[in-house]
């Protein structure tokens, strides 16, 4: 079983950037999918981005799209989300996941089965 921990979240202002990342171990994310997804209080869970490790394709939430980049660095066993032109919606507290095997249903929280703890992103105006 993969175990995941979220880093790099905070405070920046609207417009400022991010970098998340989430570190794996356990398991490498060499035959894995993995997944952003974020949550504001109140609120479900929704899908932020994926990507499938071996081949590298990605995907990305139609709110986010052109201003976030999934990437992976292969050597850290790592993956980050670069975000930028941060809004104030974009506040909440964001979550990687994974799962093996499956390079389909990215999209949904159900299909991951390995989630990290979370860390909380505040874009204040």
């Amino acid at each position: 079983q993969v175990q995941l921990v979220e880093s790099g979240g905070g405070l920046v202002q609207a417009g400022g950037s991010l970098r998340l990342s989430c570190a794996a171990s356990g398991r490498t994310f060499s035959s894995y999918a993995v997944g952003w997804f974020r949550q504001a209080p109140g609120k479900e869970r929704t899908f932020v981005s994926a990507m499938t490790w071996s081949g590298g394709t990605t995907y990305y939430a139609d709110s986010v799209k052109g201003r976030f980049t999934i990437s992976r660095d292969n050597a850290k066993n790592t993956v980050y989300l670069q975000m930028n032109s941060l809004k104030l919606e974009d506040t909440a507290v964001y979550y990687c996941a994974a799962v093996t095997s499956i390079i389909y249903g990215l999209r949904s929280p159900s299909t991951y089965n390995s989630w990290g703890q979370g860390t909380q992103v505040t874009v204040s105006s």
